[in-house]
């Protein structure tokens, strides 16, 4: 997926900073991911410690996380994506509010796409609701909806917007395509809720911090990936035809800093490992002021392509690239 602030490309680059300052047996070891989006770094790190903790307020991200960070016994999915793969397709939500030739005219996805996603998504309900799927089946086959969905969308990234014209992509049949996750022995747990609250509630050894940098709203971008993965009842709004969305504090100048110091000064972990950028909402010395007050800091950086969103004529971006910062704090 295309998703802004993805850590998907910087894996190396956390994986190795983190090794080098915690040591290279973490099997042992609580990694938690509080702000995890796509799962991407909990991903690399659940083969490597006894337990990964994800979390997202995005129910959509609390999809993918519990499929990829949640599920790690094996599943029997072939004929379930060849049941779905096959079904007739559905008029419903999806295909009436956000598809070609539906009835607001908004367009996400193709007239055909939009059906299979209705026609898919209302079969993984009845075999939820019926219990003819577990839990773990579920999810996985939610996420690979969201995913397989995700490839066929008329956007030029995120779902602020669609285009005006169905583009090559997007005119393609969706093929639901199995999100294939990380086998182990190890069990982990994946949260869908509010970061600052959920850190008085949590404890572990590694906490990984990747909040959001800027103002964009993560609820609006990808407002219908939460409509995908939900599929409950609401009067969109708007020509791009939002639901109503959490509005994160860490996306607001006046709260972001705030709401960071609190967060730290909760964190029951050892090392506390934050992502962020020169052009975030904190500045540099902010975030070390903040950190080194409750332990020993360090900071490592690399630079990092722009997220291609941010290079579009609309943006004032000239860069190509950003710096990316890796703020390093050992609490004490």
């Amino acid at each position: 997926m295309n998703y802004i602030g993805s850590k998907h490309k910087l894996s190396s680059f956390l994986k190795d900073a983190i090794i080098d300052t915690v040591g290279k047996d973490l099997s042992n070891l609580v990694f938690c991911d509080l702000f995890a989006g796509t799962g991407s770094v909990g991903r690399t790190f659940k083969p490597l410690v006894k337990q990964v903790i994800a979390n997202d307020i995005e129910f959509y991200s609390y999809v993918l996380n519990r499929n990829y960070i949640g599920n790690h016994q094996s599943l029997m999915y072939k004929e379930h994506l060849s049941f779905l793969n096959d079904l007739k397709e559905s008029e419903g939500f999806i295909f009436q509010n956000y598809s070609e030739n539906g009835n607001e005219g908004r367009l996400y996805f193709s007239a055909e796409n939009g059906k299979k996603i209705d026609a898919i998504r209302q079969q993984i309900e009845i075999w939820k609701n019926t219990d003819e799927i577990t839990e773990d089946d579920y999810y996985f086959l939610l996420a690979s909806l969201i995913e397989s969905a995700d490839k066929v969308a008329n956007t030029a990234s995120v779902y602020g917007a669609y285009l005006k014209n169905i583009k090559k992509s997007a005119q393609k049949e969706m093929i639901l395509k199995p999100a294939l996750f990380t086998i182990n022995s190890n069990k982990h747990l994946v949260f869908n809720a509010e970061s600052n609250t959920l850190i008085k509630k949590i404890k572990g050894d590694i906490l990984y911090l990747d909040p959001p940098y800027n103002e964009r709203q993560y609820g609006s971008n990808y407002h219908l990936l939460n409509t995908i993965a939900k599929y409950d009842l609401f009067e969109p709004q708007g020509k791009t035809g939002l639901r109503a969305y959490y509005r994160s504090d860490y996306c607001k100048k006046n709260e972001a800093k705030n709401s960071f110091e609190e967060l730290i000064k909760n964190a029951n972990f050892k090392y506390i490992f934050l992502s962020y950028n020169n052009e975030g909402l904190m500045n540099e010395n902010e975030v070390k002021n903040i950190m080194a007050t409750y332990g020993h800091y360090s900071l490592k950086t690399t630079n990092y392509q722009r997220f291609k969103a941010d290079k579009t004529e609309s943006r004032n971006h000239k860069a190509t690239s950003t710096v990316e910062y890796l703020h390093i704090l050992k609490k004490q």
